[in-house]
């Protein structure tokens, strides 16, 4: 009876142990992953872009001492970046560039918000090849309340009167002429960085020069107003024509014909006394 205790005690450390150091050799393999991975990190792949080490604002010129270069992930450039300086600053062009858009410190310099070398700040480097500015004078109610900001897009509605209409019709037309227009400045600010509401009296456009007839005749024989577009609104607005009778829903006034009167027949007579009496002949009217 004790021999067989005795064998089962020693059986049961044994397992004891073994289990003991399977749990320690775990142990020690898990340590060693956590240390692994802890030494070698995960790389991203990087690519050196330049970015700005202070705030400017639009207009102001950008300098070497502006910049520096940073490590950016590959995956999530950003379009337009510059990763050489001399691309940024070209040493065959020492002509300065200036700021289009207001950038802040660590953002990323991309070509759409600089200048060419030697390309000034102002409208001409908004216009794209084939495009002109236009004005167009505006008020509050005609410029959405001083929400136009240079950037924005908007639609072009013309109200007046058209030489030749029926007289029996309701008078001033509203028409859609022109859709999706950008604007490029708002009285004489072409930076569209301000948040608050400013009333405008002139908003500038790029239209091509077809477009700038329009606007142009259109402005001097009616009145025009603007409707702001969504940013991210790429519908193209149907053609638009509004009278008093269609917005009201009334129905077309019957045409009047006019009835002109038949000529009278002449009829020409001549008249002769005989004594007391008067008598009318008829003779042919000559």
């Amino acid at each position: 009876m004790r021999a067989v205790f005795g064998l089962v005690l020693a059986v049961g450390l044994g397992l004891a142990g073994f289990a003991v150091i399977m749990v320690k050799d775990f142990l020690a393999q898990q340590a060693m992953l956590a240390e692994a991975s802890v030494k070698e990190p995960e790389t991203v792949p990087t690519k050196m872009v330049y970015v700005m080490n202070k705030p400017l604002k639009y207009g102001e010129q950008l300098n070497r001492e502006d910049v520096r270069q940073i490590e950016w992930p590959a995956a999530a450039l950003p379009e337009g970046f510059f990763s050489e300086e001399n691309a940024l600053f070209p040493e065959n062009d020492p002509r300065p560039r200036f700021v289009l858009r207001a950038m802040e410190r660590n953002e990323a310099v991309m070509d759409i918000k600089v200048t060419n070398p030697g390309e000034d700040a102002g409208l001409t480097s908004r216009l794209e090849k084939g495009m002109r500015a236009f004005a167009i004078k505006v008020d509050v109610a005609s410029g959405v309340s001083g929400f136009l900001r240079p950037g924005d897009k908007v639609d072009v509605y013309w109200t007046g009167r058209v030489d030749g209409m029926d007289r029996n019709s309701s008078g001033e037309v509203t028409k859609l002429i022109e859709t999706g227009i950008s604007l490029i400045a708002v009285d004489q600010m072409a930076n569209g960085d301000h948040s608050e509401a400013m009333i405008a009296r002139t908003v500038t456009v790029a239209v091509n020069p077809q477009q700038v007839g329009a606007l142009a005749q259109a402005q001097s024989t009616g009145r025009l107003s603007l409707s702001l577009v969504g940013n991210f609104d790429d519908t193209v607005a149907e053609a638009i024509e509004v009278d008093q009778r269609s917005l009201l829903g009334l129905a077309e006034a019957p045409q009047i014909q006019e009835v002109r009167e038949k000529p009278k027949e002449e009829i020409c007579t001549i008249r002769t006394r005989r004594g007391s009496e008067v008598v009318e002949t008829r003779i042919a009217c000559k």
